[in-house]
């Protein structure tokens, strides 16, 4: 038997990604197959062919870190899941718990070894997790990197408190999912935007103040100053990277936190030490998460009864679609990719 999957060439462009015909896998001892039924795309799927992946990725690879399935076949010693059962994807395969093994950045999905953008997967048992029945694959398949990274950002060394502010930058799946996470337990949210639509969106998520940055350039200071009157934000979930660190730096209180996520920027203008120490910050970098803060994210998610933000659905044969569309950067939410008999 085969199976369709997609893979890149030469990383160079979008251009090079095409749908190959390939022999179905079969699971050995402690591995499970999984017949995908959605996928989500991250901003780290296209970050290679733009050269602006931190670490290195391997060309010839099948994108994509998440995804939602049924189990159809198991190999021996499985003991945790059957035939049937709904999962998915965990975006670290070998990250279940403690401190991060050795390596682990170089292994992901999509770069360092075969992602999930195929009809069939081979995984060990402990990649995956259950996706209740009452979530559908694809809001199940956007879980696994954004919210996961929103949810460590949030509930992590520093856990979100009711009463708390929480800093969100643009529209993007993280941001999307920390808006709605910050709310559940009750904080305060600030979110920065570019436009009066991306705002009309926000608000509907629950963000109590939007800024735009094209109207305040300085909007970190903007934010201290004005918004909490001299106070600073407790958190910021930092998806911009170099171009909107010293930004964050300014608007976060003493003692808060700024939370390494993203780098959608490529400029490096560098960061001062003395704003740095100055800021009087807590930096901490994140890289997702583990295979437990996914399960945990998977039961609160599916308690609070909230829906991802997804922007646009596309068919598994126009993967490539749906890509440009991220790449053009126009999206809101989260893109998915469905795949059916």
């Amino acid at each position: 038997m085969t199976m369709r999957a997609w893979r890149f060439g030469t990383l160079s462009s979008l251009s090079d990604l095409s749908v190959h015909s390939e022999p179905m896998p079969a699971p050995q001892r402690g591995e499970v197959l999984v017949k995908v039924h959605a996928v989500s795309l991250n901003y780290r799927d296209i970050a290679p062919t733009l050269g602006r992946y931190v670490w290195p990725a391997k060309p010839g690879l099948i994108p994509c870190s998440d995804a939602a399935g049924e189990i159809v076949s198991v190999g021996e010693d499985v003991t945790v899941f059957r035939p049937g059962d709904r999962v998915v994807s965990s975006f670290h395969a070998r990250w279940l718990g403690g401190r991060p093994p050795a390596g682990l950045m170089l292994e992901s999905y999509g770069t360092g070894s075969d992602g999930w953008l195929t009809e069939y997967k081979v995984v060990s048992q402990e990649a995956v997790v259950t996706l209740p029945g009452n979530v559908s694959f694809e809001d199940g398949a956007t879980l696994p990197c954004a919210a996961v990274t929103a949810w460590n950002a949030l509930s992590g060394s520093t856990p979100m408190r009711a009463g708390q502010t929480v800093l969100t930058l643009g529209t993007g799946g993280v941001s999307m999912f920390a808006v709605q996470l910050a709310k559940v337990v009750g904080a305060t949210v600030i979110s920065t935007t570019s436009s009066a639509e991306k705002a009309k969106r926000l608000k509907a998520l629950g963000a109590d103040h939007i800024v735009s940055y094209r109207d305040i350039p300085n909007w970190g200071r903007y934010i201290k100053d004005d918004i909490t009157r001299g106070t600073g934000v407790d958190c910021v979930v930092e998806v911009g990277g170099p171009a909107t660190i010293n930004q964050s730096l300014d608007a976060v209180r003493w003692g808060g936190e700024v939370v390494l996520v993203g780098f959608l920027s490529s400029d490096n203008p560098g960061i001062d030490y003395f704003h740095l120490k100055g800021s009087g910050a807590v930096v901490r970098s994140v890289a997702v998460g583990d295979r437990p803060m996914l399960e945990d994210l998977v039961r609160a998610w599916t308690a609070s009864g909230l829906k991802p933000v997804i922007d646009s659905v596309f068919p598994f044969a126009h993967a490539r679609e749906a890509f440009d569309h991220l790449m053009a950067g126009r999206h809101v939410g989260k893109i998915v990719i469905t795949l059916s008999d």
